[in-house]
């Protein structure tokens, strides 16, 4: 009796338990297998076909872009306005106005260094032309009163020369002094040859200076952009590089027109040394030659006496 009590008891309450567990079991179902409802009241009811209405005349039919096109315009934009901020003109736009003065500063200078080299290229091809006519003319000449009837009145170093070799023979008319009249003759020649030497040299202290402190100029600009960016580093806190490139390439950018300025410069002083040393050489001949003239006619002169005296 017992055991069939406690048999029939188990029965009730393992038909109760399914009772219970039945409706929840039965609503999970339900759910997972009923398709969604749509609540767009425009979308066609099942079993009916679809049609699609043409678009209006004059109207396009939009396609909407891909995701990944406008997240590829917006990184290519990006690079370019990157490129743009690394360009020389860019990064000069954006630097320091103590970075920016020093490039403006030798900006100038390197215009100033390639003016000077036009400038007397100019000069000295004339200059070199005429004296060497003069030079020419000079040598041909048997006394002074000839050669100033060949050269006339020319504005260069070696008419210069004549006259101050006819005017001290004029001064010195009647003194029986030869070697006092070449002395003095001499002498002035060497005062005109050091005044067409510094006349020639002008602008060479300009292209010294240029090719002597425009890196230091420049290194002045790095080091104070470089300054600017740990500056940077410390206000954002971060060391990634991409935070202190732009100015530390500001910065580079003053060292590298720094040098821009000063190598030609230096390359120009050099050219122009030598030929000012080959002009001077020139107005030397001149001077020596002119001296010869006048050397000549005080000779000429006594010659002259003698044989009168002779008479």
């Amino acid at each position: 009796m017992m055991t069939s009590f406690l048999v029939r008891f188990a029965i009730v309450l393992s038909c109760l338990s399914v009772a219970v567990g039945l409706p929840a079991h039965a609503q999970q179902e339900p759910a997972r297998s009923a398709p969604a409802v749509s609540t767009d009241l425009s979308a066609p009811a099942p079993g009916t076909a679809q049609t699609m209405a043409p678009p209006a005349s004059g109207q396009a039919a939009t396609t909407p872009a891909p995701a990944g096109s406008e997240s590829a315009t917006r990184a290519g934009r990006s690079v370019t306005t990157g490129l743009d901020e690394l360009s020389p003109l860019g990064m000069f736009l954006k630097a320091d106005i103590v970075v920016k003065t020093v490039m403006i500063m030798l900006a100038l200078a390197s215009v100033a260094s390639w003016t000077i080299l036009i400038a007397k290229s100019l000069e000295f091809s004339v200059l070199r032309r005429r004296l060497i006519g003069a030079l020419r003319k000079l040598t041909g000449a048997k006394s002074l009163a000839e050669a100033q009837l060949v050269l006339g009145q020319g504005k260069n170093v070696a008419a210069m020369l004549l006259q101050a070799a006819l005017t001290e023979a004029r001064l010195s008319a009647g003194l029986g002094s030869d070697e006092g009249i070449k002395e003095r003759a001499a002498s002035s020649f060497t005062e005109i040859v050091r005044a067409e030497a510094r006349r020639v040299r002008t602008g060479m202290g300009l292209l010294a200076t240029v090719g002597a402190i425009s890196p230091f100029v420049g290194l002045f600009g790095t080091v104070w952009g470089i300054m600017n960016s740990f500056i940077g580093i410390s206000k954002s806190q971060t060391t990634n590089l991409a935070v202190v490139a732009p100015g530390i390439a500001e910065a580079l950018l003053a060292t590298a027109i720094g040098l821009a300025a000063a190598i030609p410069a230096v390359i120009i002083y050099n050219h122009f040394s030598r030929v000012t040393k080959g002009y001077l050489e020139l107005v030397n001949r001149a001077s020596g030659t002119t001296g010869r003239l006048l050397s000549r006619d005080l000779d000429r002169s006594h010659g002259g006496l003698h044989v009168r005296a002779a008479e």
